[in-house]
């Protein structure tokens, strides 16, 4: 913000709270501790206990007796909802019809009409909604979906995306997960949907997918893998793959363009490091020096610039970055994942939303092949 002479002037932090305290809300309140446009004021949890000792951790605020409460005090600015799933979109329509900015974690919701509610509540309250896909984020990220919009590498032609990851049985132990109920989607919507957001991010609008969900080895009622060929608008055809089965773990995407290869390989989070282009035959070496030169100040991919950038664009009233808009972008790729599964037909963007079924719930028949 600036005073009449055009100079800078400080403001007010926003006033944060934290609903959920389990791991991943460490990484919400240490962004919040590196942004300046924020500050952490409130934390709750279901377990009192557990909301007092997370809140003795990082600096000591509030801890709230329930939402509700919290809410209706006027006492915060934004939500940080890092509760499981199933209660998400309850949550955050409380937080924006009652004037609150959310941030949710993934997945925002359990099916696409819980997302669409959510929206449309952030729409009609005109407050922000920002789901986490923090894979998004990162100098590197940036450089790649610049030198893709601008057509530096001619046009983007094939891709794949893999999440290969391992969840021992011990992980679907948790009384919420592995359910239909609770958790909404197996690992296509809880693991892998972070390298189809990010792989949409890159390409943009998806235009069809036609999709595969697999019980191997698990015990669950949802998938323990799943396969799909996602085709976008821009003429791109991906392949598409997620375990929670895999050993060696890894998360990948390659693009395939006229003129180069882009490959990032990492698990759960990128730098400069892992991301390589790598030239096709005949291209001019001082292209591709160009197409190398990332940014000599390196940030790595995670919640801390994403925060940050959130917390700008809410302090100085801009628009949410593109590393926090389009919420329904990846979850609308999984939801067609599982269609196409029940439905053994190609989704098309257009029709998604005719699947009421899926719309509703993203419960599937699964291709059990455990022995």
């Amino acid at each position: 913000m600036t005073d009449q002479t055009g100079q800078a002037t400080p403001t007010t932090p926003l006033r944060a709270a934290i609903i959920g305290t389990g791991a991943i809300a460490d990484a919400h309140a240490q962004a919040l501790r590196a942004t300046p446009d924020g500050e952490l004021v409130a934390v709750l949890d279901r377990h009192l206990d557990h909301a007092q000792a997370f809140a003795d951790r990082w600096g000591g605020p509030a801890v709230a007796d329930s939402l509700e409460t919290l809410l209706a005090t006027g006492a915060i600015d934004v939500l940080h909802i890092c509760t499981p799933p199933g209660v998400h979109a309850e949550q955050a329509i409380a937080a924006l019809d009652a004037g609150v900015h959310v941030v949710c974690e993934k997945p925002a919701a359990l099916a696409l009409d819980e997302l669409d509610a959510m929206t449309d509540a952030a729409s009609r309250n005109d407050r922000r909604l920002a789901v986490v896909f923090q894979q998004r984020t990162g100098t590197a990220a940036a450089h790649v979906k610049g030198l893709l919009e601008s057509g530096a590498l001619g046009r983007p032609l094939v891709a794949t995306c893999q999440t290969l990851w391992y969840r021992a049985p011990e992980y679907f132990a948790v009384p919420w997960r592995g359910k239909w109920a609770t958790e909404g989607g197996g690992p296509t919507l809880g693991l892998g949907i972070h390298q189809i957001d990010l792989l949409a991010w890159l390409l943009g609008d998806w235009a069809s997918v036609n999709g595969q969900l697999w019980r191997l080895a698990r015990e669950t009622e949802m998938e323990d893998v799943s396969t799909a060929t996602v085709a976008f608008e821009n003429g791109v055809v991906a392949s598409v793959i997620t375990s929670a089965l895999s050993p060696r773990e890894t998360s990948s995407i390659r693009i395939d363009t006229e003129l180069a290869t882009i490959t990032v390989d990492h698990l759960y989070g990128h730098g400069h490091e892992h991301w390589r282009i790598t030239p096709a035959p005949g291209v001019d070496p001082a292209v591709v020096d160009a197409w190398s030169a990332l940014p000599a100040d390196e940030e790595p991919s995670g919640h801390d610039p994403l925060v940050r950038d959130i917390y700008r664009a809410l302090a100085t009233g801009a628009p949410l970055p593109s590393t926090a808009t389009d919420p329904a972008r990846s979850f609308e790729i999984v939801t067609a994942i599982y269609s196409s599964a029940t439905s053994g037909r190609t989704v098309e963007r257009a029709s998604l939303r005719d699947d009421a079924d899926r719309m509703r719930s993203l419960e599937s028949p699964i291709v059990d092949l455990r022995r």
